[in-house]
């Protein structure tokens, strides 16, 4: 999420006025620096924390404020945020060329994205309002409303699990779009917050956690968190010499096995391995 929900006004100045001098870096970013890792230290001895191994990289739009992640189909689909900002996009893998794009009018702060069927749906972050849009078209189909504010997205096939910054995940009838349920998310009895973006992954729902570098492994069925993923050192230090912001987004791929992570104002999506770390 963005800067101003944590942070006053002067910082938000501070940000703006080091972006538009192109001189912001990793470490001005708060909890950027190797990632504060407040919610992986909490993790139980007996809860695995995993590194990673890159694969490939790939191109990354660096003005893209990703909020939310999908591959599919040998695409990518990428949801981004700010006012002004927002949109839905189609983006080639190989190239990091944007396909096709569905922008949001100026009010509304777009956040996560899924498929489910023939259908994308987007959140917004304030507005109590997503959205849903034919998945070839991207024709906007219709809207509905949650009370809670929207972060991230995903699905299982059957249920949607959406985020809204604290630590419960909000179970969604995906035809209706109305909560059905609740999964309180903790590692050993510490409440996991920050949720933020989120992928159905093999039965478990990676979550990042906001300003960290840490992705938490969480089992559905009860909440627990049964792995962590490290990313720390991801996006190499050269990178961020232009205006970047925290890791966020997670996609992957059923047919290959394979794990995508990015983060806003990137300039790579990185495909990676995840190794035990030791």
């Amino acid at each position: 999420m963005f800067l101003l929900r944590f942070h006053g006004r002067f910082l938000v100045a501070l940000f703006l006025l080091l972006t538009v001098l192109g001189i912001i870096s990793c470490s001005l970013i708060p909890g950027y620096e190797g990632g504060n890792h407040t919610a992986r230290f909490k993790a139980s001895q007996s809860v695995p924390v995993y590194t990673y191994k890159i694969v490939n990289v790939y191109p990354h739009d660096r003005s893209a404020f990703t909020e939310g992640l999908v591959f599919l189909n040998g695409v990518i689909y990428e949801g981004t945020g700010l006012y002004e900002k927002s949109s839905l996009r189609k983006v080639d893998l190989e190239s990091g060329k944007v396909l096709q794009i569905y922008e949001l009018t100026a009010q509304y702060f777009g956040e996560g994205i899924t498929v489910f069927k023939d259908i994308i749906i987007q959140l917004t972050w304030q507005s109590n309002l997503g959205f849903i849009y034919d998945r070839n078209s991207f024709e906007l189909l219709r809207d509905f409303a949650y009370t809670t504010e929207g972060w991230g997205i995903t699905g299982d096939g059957e249920h949607l699990f959406m985020s809204d910054g604290t630590s419960t995940l909000h179970i969604l009838d995906p035809e209706t779009f109305s909560t059905i349920g609740h999964i309180e998310v903790y590692s050993g009895d510490i409440p996991i917050d920050r949720l933020n973006e989120l992928e159905y992954i093999n039965g478990q729902i990676y979550a990042n956690v906001w300003q960290t570098d840490d992705i938490a492994i969480i089992n559905p069925e009860n909440g627990q968190v049964t792995g962590w993923i490290d990313l720390s050192g991801l996006l190499p230090s050269q990178d961020c010499s232009t205006p970047v912001d925290v890791l966020n987004g997670i996609a992957y791929d059923t047919e290959n096995n394979r794990l995508f992570v990015t983060g806003k104002l990137w300039p790579w999506l990185f495909e990676i391995k995840l190794v035990v770390k030791e």
